[in-house]
């Protein structure tokens, strides 16, 4: 009597068969409630909302000057240094700390670098690299106080907020050194223009513009067929389109200003480098994880086995680093080093983190966040720069949005708290 075999199940099919049956699921499944979408996640979309809004807002006030090519391109040069700084201050809020001395921090390393290279006559290179050692050693000095000592973070920075601006008025003599050469003030003030044409607009710019909305488009798919995998709520597919479509448009715009303007600056190169590159590590790797762990839950995160104190060292070593790169912005920007360079860069940096939606007890925030709460503050400087308001009367509205920000943070717990 012959017996029929039945034929082996192939895994390679099984992981096929799953993977087609999310990406059909990713096409087909969400709601389509805006309302229920934008509540269920208020924090997050509160933020874009205003963002709009406020763009709007000043493109009305300023009848269309804030949204030219050459003031997009302002923007963007201006500002640099505080969304790089932002990066770094979000993931030290996140793990529950703060630091005050970043300001200083960008002033000394200007300050160093400019002394290598304008005095001593150093290559351009040489004061880069000098200033990231500089951030580096600063960072690591934070880090032993913070993580092994055991001093709190405000304390520990408030000192060196203190001790740097000191260490640059001896490094620099109490005097202003100017300028760099050509190559330093490249980074700040430089641009990519004309490398693969264009008739009365930078080709190149356009390009990088289209790639990223592809890039863009092409990772939220992927966290979509994710979310559905794992059953999280996601909306409907026509919504997800339109966002895309929406953030391309708006990306594509961008582009498009700055194609007409002079091309695509050097420092936007650099800053879109450090977001992708965080957000990465701060949503898909180990040390992201442990940095949220830390900060949302730290006795749970020490049982867990997180090495908490290297995890903290580290994330001021990052800090140093990070206040480094803004301050060779900076100083490229500024063509030289002041003593007084940096004044008042922690306290934007902290409110463009608190703004974007991190927590002000720790464990909630992300780079994307802190970069569109960065924006914001430069739209809204920008745009009462360019109406002529008197520098008093921005310092007020911008305390009032920080305050309106931890306000919306703290609402937003207690809703939490609520619905359980």
């Amino acid at each position: 009597m012959t017996r029929t075999v039945p034929p082996k199940a192939d895994p390679g099919a099984d992981t096929a068969g799953t993977g087609e049956a999310a990406t059909a699921a990713a096409l087909h499944s969400g709601t389509s409630d805006i309302r229920a979408l934008i509540s269920r996640n208020l924090r997050t979309s509160g933020i874009y909302v205003a963002f709009v809004a406020i763009i709007a807002l000043f493109a009305i006030l300023t009848g269309g000057t804030s949204l030219s090519p050459g003031n997009i391109t302002n923007i963007v040069l201006q500002y640099s240094y505080i969304l790089v700084l932002a990066i770094g201050m979000v993931i030290v809020i996140i793990a529950g700390h703060i630091d005050l001395s970043v300001g200083s921090v960008v002033a000394l390393t200007g300050a160093v670098s400019a002394v290598l290279v304008i005095r001593n006559g150093a290559p351009w290179w040489v004061g880069m690299l000098a200033a990231i050692a500089v951030g580096l050693v600063v960072g690591a000095w934070h880090g032993f106080w913070v993580a092994y000592i055991g001093i709190p973070a405000f304390i520990v920075t408030l000192a060196g907020m203190l001790l740097f601006r000191g260490l640059t008025l001896q490094v620099l003599d109490n005097i202003s050194l100017s300028p760099f050469p050509p190559q330093y003030q490249k980074v700040a003030s430089g641009f990519l223009n004309g490398l693969i044409g264009g008739q009365g607009y930078d080709a190149f710019t356009l390009l990088i513009g289209g790639i990223a909305v592809a890039g863009y488009a092409f990772s939220q798919f992927r966290t979509r067929v994710a979310r559905i995998t794992y059953k999280q709520p996601v909306e409907s597919f026509p919504l997800f389109v339109a966002r895309i479509v929406a953030v391309g448009l708006v990306v594509m715009y961008f582009a498009w200003q700055l194609a007409h303007a002079r091309g695509l600056p050097i420092v936007l190169i650099i800053l879109a480098v450090l977001i992708i590159a965080y957000g990465v590590i701060t949503s898909r790797s180990v040390f992201g994880r442990q940095v949220y762990a830390i900060g949302g839950n730290l006795a749970a995160a020490t049982l867990s086995g997180v090495k908490v104190k290297v995890v903290n060292f580290w994330i001021f070593v990052n800090m140093g680093f990070l206040a480094a790169v803004a301050g060779i912005i900076y100083s490229s920007r500024s063509n030289g080093a002041q003593p007084a360079a940096g004044n008042m860069f922690e306290l934007d940096a902290i409110a463009a983190a608190f703004i974007g939606g991190a927590a002000v007890t720790g464990g909630v925030g992300t780079v994307v966040g802190a970069m569109v709460g960065g924006l914001i503050m430069a739209v809204m400087s920008n745009g009462m720069q360019l109406m002529g308001v008197d520098q008093s009367i921005q310092s007020v509205i911008k305390g009032l949005v920080l305050l309106l920000a931890v306000a919306f943070d703290v609402y937003n717990k207690r809703r939490a708290g609520s619905s359980r």
